[in-house]
């Protein structure tokens, strides 16, 4: 059951004129979540109903005096399983760690987030180490997409729980991190909105690192409004609600260089409507060849910043416990024991000078246009063979990795028609421009939301 999730400003109106309470939501929440016919079990690896519930109580009776922590105190969220809670186990979707010593403290993201009131029910799945666009899980389950689930389809990755979280009403928004697309393609798969930011935007001490140099912090809601409030939470900046950038203003590029290639009928029947709707707005919508976007794949043939970075931090486990690691994501992993510091130090140079040729063209266009991922989610039936689970990864995780790389920032919303499989529209800016893509994604958004 795909519900419609609401947003954050709306719950932060219910909760200040009284019309709802905390708890309500978190019991709500909690509802959904143990709902024997739902996806609770696959969605979150634990769950803290009791000390929710406690948290809910504080600050309802807070708000009841008054003197309540913020706007949005109150309002049910979901954890990623790699960012560290105090007290917990942070075991970042794996057996490896499941026997760690606990957190002696929250991430900072995790910190930020409890400051400004919101609740949290529990830890969400995820991929393995966060190394998969695709979701699946072994150790724990997969929770199953909410669309078409007779089918039976993937959540998209890694920050899979946390948009099936918000999809199925067992949270509000959710808290996930974004290496190559892990917020934006589950995102996109379930129909909901997933924001990238600049990666030095927001602090990851605390968060279990897939790669130092990509890792970036983001949150999976309903609306861009969602995703922004969680990021002012996060980045500490200010937030700008109302902050348009008129459609007639507005430059956007579509490149023409791999991400248009293998769309589906849906996906590409969706993007070509939305080109046309904002064409008709007044946006200047141009084709611009990005051919520097077909170097990617041989710059990181070798694995890349994710195997680089991964690798030495999984050395001895890998040595220890080798077993236990699921073998899909080990083998990724184990691609930067080939790897070595001459290779890393390449690969930033080239990296250098990939980002200063990108960084021309966007000084003609206020940012870039593509489809999120260039299928629908597939069917967990399609990913039983190795190889075909390795080449559907690839190209789930294709056009999001491009911003990734950029060291940009970029956001999934939603852009098909209701009722159809869930397409995401990705924008995408250089290093830096949040504030301005946030400010473009609500007048897309709006434009979408008027069909």
């Amino acid at each position: 059951m795909h519900l419609l999730a609401p947003s954050l400003e709306s719950l932060s109106a219910a909760l200040a004129s009284g019309r709802t309470t905390s708890r309500e939501l978190v019991e709500r929440c909690l509802a959904r979540i143990t709902d024997p016919s739902g996806e609770g079990a696959r969605t979150y690896i634990r769950i803290d109903a009791e000390e929710a519930r406690h948290a809910a109580d504080r600050i309802d009776q807070a708000r009841a005096r008054g003197d309540a922590p913020g706007p949005y105190a109150g309002i049910p969220i979901s954890i990623k399983d790699l960012f560290d809670i105090s007290g917990e186990v942070t075991a970042a979707g794996s057996r490896v760690l499941a026997d760690a010593e606990p957190a002696r403290s929250d991430a900072v993201a995790v910190a930020r987030l409890r400051k400004a009131g919101f609740v949290i029910m529990g830890r969400s799945n995820m991929t393995e180490f966060a190394y998969s666009g695709l979701g699946l899980n072994p150790h724990y389950g997969t929770p199953s997409n909410p669309y078409d689930r007779g089918t039976g389809r993937i959540p998209g990755g890694s920050s899979s729980g946390a948009a099936v979280s918000v999809a199925d009403g067992m949270a509000a928004v959710a808290l996930g991190t974004d290496t190559g697309g892990s917020c934006r393609i589950p995102a996109a798969l379930t129909g909901l909105t997933g924001f990238k930011p600049t990666a030095s935007r927001v602090p990851t001490t605390g968060a279990f690192p897939l790669s130092t140099t990509l890792d970036s912090i983001g949150g999976i809601g309903a609306t861009v409004n969602s995703c922004a409030i969680v990021d002012g939470v996060l980045s500490g900046d200010p937030v700008h609600l109302h902050e348009r950038i008129p459609l007639a203003d507005l430059r956007i590029g579509v490149p023409q260089t791999a991400v248009l290639d293998g769309l589906d009928r849906h996906v590409a029947a969706a993007f070509q409507a939305t080109l046309h709707r904002l064409a008709q707005a007044g946006a200047r919508v141009v084709e611009l060849p990005f051919a520097e976007f077909g170097e990617v794949a041989a710059i990181n043939a070798k694995g890349g910043f994710t195997a680089a970075e991964s690798y030495p931090l999984h050395r001895d486990m890998l040595a220890r416990r080798g077993d236990l690691y699921d073998p899909r994501v080990k083998t990724r992993i184990e691609k930067g024991a080939h790897m070595t510091p001459e290779d890393v130090a390449e690969l930033r140079t080239r990296r250098s000078d990939w980002i200063r040729r990108v960084s021309r063209h966007f000084e003609a266009i206020d940012l870039i246009a593509c489809p999120t991922t260039p299928v629908i989610a597939p069917a967990f039936s399609e990913l039983d063979d190795d190889d075909a689970y390795a080449r559907i990864n690839l190209l789930m995780l294709r056009n999001p990795t491009f911003i990734n790389f950029l060291d940009g920032c970029a956001i999934s919303l939603p852009c098909h028609e209701p009722g159809s499989a869930p397409v995401g529209l990705m924008l995408a800016a250089t290093h830096g421009q949040d504030r301005r893509l946030f400010a473009a994604a609500r007048a897309v958004e709006d434009l979408l939301a008027a069909r």
